[in-house]
């Protein structure tokens, strides 16, 4: 067999959990072919001797949901091995939006996520107006890797409910209604998930908390709802459990969180799991829950930076 491309002599981690084999791997047509001798010819050959051969990466947790509408590189995480990200968590995004609301969800992120929003302000395009219109405007854009985004609860509140959203009023039954279907309509158009975030050390860049910090479990159940009787999709959630509030709050919170993935309808849920100084067994505790629910037939799991270095570095940790 002739090959378009043969990588020799690389030392090949599979991603099983196995040991590593020396072996060279020949690709035709886009797709891996064969590993081990690869005898015949290639149009181009990478010497990877002394190198380490790996699948691409997935990176199941990031924030180009601005950057990805104006940079086809998609930098730094291609030049970590990443080939697949998941954009759209903790509750963050930018759509859909209303043309009077693009400041208030850039300045949501800005506060949230620490990403400039001078840079978010001259780069984003804002050619769009619903999720599908936002997926659209991402996919013609060609990009250094593959992506999958989620839509995010606080942008969805604020384009269903207005000012209300970020007065932190309760959502009626008929603004619960219009939020399950956009996020309908998003899966349908093929939004990977549906992500939320309730924690107090989240907040705009004014200082408030997020809009949907104080949602009801109603409203939370409601939007959850728009997964059942799909075939796919998932649900992510971070939650610090009001640590910072008077009292010891998990129980109440992870009820919320538990009432919440059981609305979705059996898709696969995830949380993240890192220890705080406020609560240092509080991710012991998610991982009591995280087995109690797997035991029940839930799947829900925890989700683990490889390198926190946000948490360890910052005016709150140092």
């Amino acid at each position: 067999m002739t090959f378009d491309l043969k990588i020799t002599d690389g030392l090949i981690y599979d991603g099983d959990g196995g040991a590593p084999i020396h072996a060279n791997i020949g690709v035709k047509d886009g797709r891996i072919t064969e590993i081990g001798a690869c005898d015949g010819a290639a149009e181009r050959a990478i010497d990877a001797a002394g190198a380490i051969v790996t699948p691409g990466f997935i990176d199941l947790h990031t924030h180009y949901d601005g950057q990805i509408s104006w940079d086809e590189e998609m930098r730094p995480s291609v030049n970590h091995g990443v080939t697949t990200m998941l954009m759209g968590n903790c509750g963050v995004g930018f759509a859909p939006v209303r043309p009077d609301d693009h400041d208030r969800l850039v300045r949501l992120m800005e506060g949230v996520e620490d990403i400039p929003g001078t840079a978010l302000h001259e780069g984003l395009t804002w050619n769009w107006e619903t999720f599908p219109d936002y997926m659209n405007a991402i996919d013609a854009m060609p990009h250094a890797i593959d992506f999958a985004v989620m839509i995010g609860h606080d942008p969805v509140r604020v384009y269903a409910m207005g000012e209300r959203a970020s007065s932190h009023e309760q959502a009626t039954d008929e603004d619960i209604a219009t939020m399950r279907a956009m996020v309908r309509e998003a899966m349908e158009a093929g939004a990977a998930g549906f992500s939320i975030g309730r924690t107090d050390v989240h907040r705009t860049a004014d200082g408030d908390w997020t809009p949907s910090a104080e949602a009801s479990v109603a409203e939370l159940t409601g939007i959850a709802s728009a997964l059942d009787g799909l075939d796919y999709g998932v649900l992510q959630i971070v939650n610090d459990f009001n640590l910072e509030r008077e009292g010891d709050q998990f129980d109440k919170e992870f009820a919320i969180v538990e009432a919440f993935v059981r609305a979705g309808g059996g898709k696969p849920a995830s949380i993240s799991l890192m220890q705080r100084d406020m609560a240092p067994d509080d991710w012991r505790r998610i991982l009591v829950e995280t087995e109690r629910l797997n035991a029940d037939g839930i799947n829900f799991n925890v989700q683990v930076a490889s390198h926190a270095i946000g948490v360890f570095q910052g005016l709150q940790c140092t």
